[in-house]
């Protein structure tokens, strides 16, 4: 089925603003999730939303906070989210670390203890937006998903990692990735009827490889919420060895430097950890020389002749660009199963699921 994500927002919106959170924070929500479904990563989008009512029901996530600046220098800040949502303390973090690195050219900014952070790549696109370009390594304390290179038993979150980089008169190169071979989320989406996953993304205890999300969540029913809890595989690092490093790197960064904390075994509260560097081009040089260098570059990129006569060789963040334009006119597919659990949880917010209508079918 298909909705317009205008209708889509409205829906995510009201169910958040039944869950007692602020309008301005219920229209964030919403507009962050349905950003990541329009831009083709479903598995950060509104399949989030019964999660995260279940999570405000456990306190596992806070209404309407605003950060705790721990440390505050000219060009860096550790900031505590406080289990704020991500899409409300994340965009605070960004904003700080905008205005240093537009003074200072380079700025810090650790961020710990937030809500899930969504599509990272959201942070990397706002700071390209205000003219920066941007590193992100994020971990995820209280997650334990993925194995190392080598090994069969959960040692990392999926530690997602971003960056943004300008290209003065165009669209700006945004790299957006979880270290895991796939995220968490798109084996959620394929245990709702949504894309299968990539023969060989997760890992049995016995080291066979697999592509059934039971192997992470257990036994699937029908309506069953999904736990990683119940399953006794693991996904698997992307690219063997070097995608278990990145992954390791973003655990020590994001985790341990900025106090949110790695994962690791015992009960620990779920939190978003994120280090990041923010960079002002105007301070690295000419301009119009970075100007001239960078489009040169992207452009003799861009020419490389493709594997596939009649492909294209695409920037990152291109992909997302054109599936966004796509799903804004022709609005967002959601598998039914999705669409039911939308349903069921606005209809227990009091809601009348009915005053959101799908696209019709033809």
């Amino acid at each position: 089925m298909l909705i317009h994500h205008e209708t889509l927002a409205g829906l995510v919106g009201d169910i958040f603003a039944a869950q007692g959170c602020s309008a301005a924070e219920s229209r964030r929500i919403a507009a962050y999730l349905v950003a990541a479904n329009l831009t083709g990563h479903d598995s950060h989008g509104v399949i989030r939303v019964p999660r995260y009512v279940g999570m405000l029901a456990k306190d596992e996530v806070r209404r309407d906070v605003t950060v705790q600046l721990l440390t505050d220098t000219p060009s860096f800040a550790l900031v505590d989210g406080q289990y704020g949502f991500g899409q409300t303390v994340g965009p605070q973090a960004v904003q700080l670390g905008i205005a240093k690195a537009r003074q200072a050219g380079v700025a810090v900014i650790g961020l710990r203890h937030a809500g899930h952070l969504g599509r990272i790549g959201e942070w990397a696109e706002m700071a390209a937006d205000a003219g920066l370009c941007s590193i992100h390594f994020v971990n995820v304390a209280g997650s334990e998903l993925v194995a190392p290179f080598g090994g069969v038993e959960r040692r990392f979150s999926t530690a997602p990692f971003a960056a943004g980089f300008l290209v003065p008169g165009r669209a700006p190169v945004i790299l957006d990735f979880a270290t895991s071979l796939v995220a968490e989320g798109k084996v959620l989406v394929a245990s709702n009827g949504g894309k299968k996953l990539p023969e060989g993304s997760l890992i049995e205890p016995d080291g066979r490889l697999s592509n059934d999300p039971e192997t992470l969540y257990g036994p699937i029913g029908d309506g069953s919420p999904r736990s990683a809890q119940n399953g006794l595989g693991a996904i698997r690092a992307f690219g063997e060895h070097k995608g278990s490093g990145l992954a390791l790197i973003c655990e020590l960064v994001a985790g341990a430097l900025t106090g949110s904390g790695c994962a690791g075994p015992g009960p620990r509260p779920f939190s978003n950890g994120m280090f990041s560097i923010y960079m002002s081009p105007d301070h690295f040089g000419s301009p119009d020389e970075l100007a001239t260098e960078t489009r040169r570059y992207i452009d003799y990129f861009k020419a490389c002749r493709p594997a596939v006569p009649g492909d294209e060789v695409l920037l990152p963040g291109e992909p997302e660009a054109r599936r966004r334009a796509e799903r804004v006119a022709g609005g967002v597919p959601l598998t039914d199963e999705v669409w039911r659990s939308l349903g069921a949880v606005a209809q227990a917010c009091g809601l009348d699921a009915g005053r959101y209508s799908p696209i019709p079918a033809g």
